[in-house]
């Protein structure tokens, strides 16, 4: 049967990329059933939609989500984040955040892969917190972050079995446990009870300032990188940048339990400024397709479609980049 596939391609770009990682999925012979649901920043300067409850049930129906980018700069920031890409994560229950990365140390010639795994529900992005006097000099903001065992458990568990998958079978735990004493404190007594489990994966640990370093001077030390949803929201744009760039990052948001489809988009955001100008680069949007097919046991054509992403032989608009990687993985 055809995967069902929900495609959102959003505002600026995202149509544009998400377009071609389609042709090139169909390409590599994968049968797909997509459904388009206009959503993002220009639907909702349009009549107000951002995400009801009802085009979220609808979404549940299917089996994966994939998703281009949202955001125009008319809307104020944080509505759309919060509305669509933060609610899909939390009601769909989207607890990982997993993004390869390939980095080469400076002065190096040997690419190094990695991936990083952040947790994508807890943290300060739940909201928790308030303001007090606003606007006055006397102003006082707050902002919590939320960590549970149930969260920090799941999410180092299903790291610690990627690790044990893969050939070096390491695994580094990132956070500032010198500083944030209590949520430090439950992600590093988690991880150590559950690496008593996986006497098969090395670990180690670092603090998040200390990652930033290495991320860009020593990659090569890094197999599966596990960090909670601030440090993870930073620490993987960096790795998007020593990585070739941003615009080449791509991103699985994974239900592993499979309660609900998993969500799928390139780290870029939506470039309003190049929209339509065939410049975009649709890579990122299709190693991202690649990393669904995997999820959805469709091991090898993704693979087929990251070979041709890595001998991309040239350049050209968005749409002969699509069509290149077409050629290539229908080979």
């Amino acid at each position: 049967m055809a995967h069902r596939i929900a495609v959102i391609g959003g505002d600026g770009i995202g149509p544009e990329v998400t377009a071609e990682a389609v042709k090139v999925v169909r390409a590599a012979g994968v049968d797909i059933d997509t459904t388009d649901f206009d959503l993002g920043g220009a639907r909702y300067l349009r009549d107000g939609e951002i995400l009801s409850d009802a085009t979220l049930d609808e979404l549940r129906g299917f089996d994966a989500i994939l998703l281009g980018a949202v955001g125009t700069p008319e809307v104020p920031p944080g509505l759309i984040e919060r509305g669509l890409l933060l609610k899909m994560r939390f009601d769909l229950d989207l607890y990982i955040n997993q993004r390869p990365f390939v980095g080469t140390a400076p002065g190096g010639t040997t690419p190094h892969e990695f991936i990083v795994i952040r947790e994508n529900t807890e943290g300060p992005y739940v909201g928790e917190g308030g303001v007090l006097r606003r606007g006055t000099p006397h102003e006082v903001a707050t902002q919590g972050s939320v960590n549970t065992r149930l969260g920090v458990e799941r999410c180092v568990r299903y790291a610690f079995e990627l690790a044990a998958s893969r050939e070096r079978k390491h695994l580094t735990l990132v956070h500032k446990t010198n500083v944030l004493l209590f949520a430090g404190d439950l992600w590093q007594r988690t991880f150590d009870l559950i690496a008593a489990e996986y006497p098969q994966v090395a670990t180690a640990y670092n603090h998040v300032d200390a990652a930033c370093i290495y991320f860009v001077q020593d990659p090569h030390r890094y197999d599966v990188v596990v960090t909670d949803n601030l440090f993870g929201d930073i620490l993987t744009d960096l790795g998007g940048a020593v990585s070739g760039g941003i615009g080449l990052a791509s991103s699985a948001n994974l239900n592993p339990a499979r309660t609900g489809p998993s969500m799928f988009e390139p780290v870029h955001g939506s470039a309003p400024d190049i929209v339509g100008t065939g410049t975009a680069n649709p890579v990122a949007a299709v190693l991202s397709a690649a990393l669904m097919l995997d999820f959805l046991g469709e091991s090898d054509a993704a693979g087929r479609i990251r070979a041709a992403c890595s001998a991309l032989p040239g350049t050209g608009s968005t749409s002969d980049i699509g069509s290149q990687l077409a050629a290539q993985v229908a080979g």
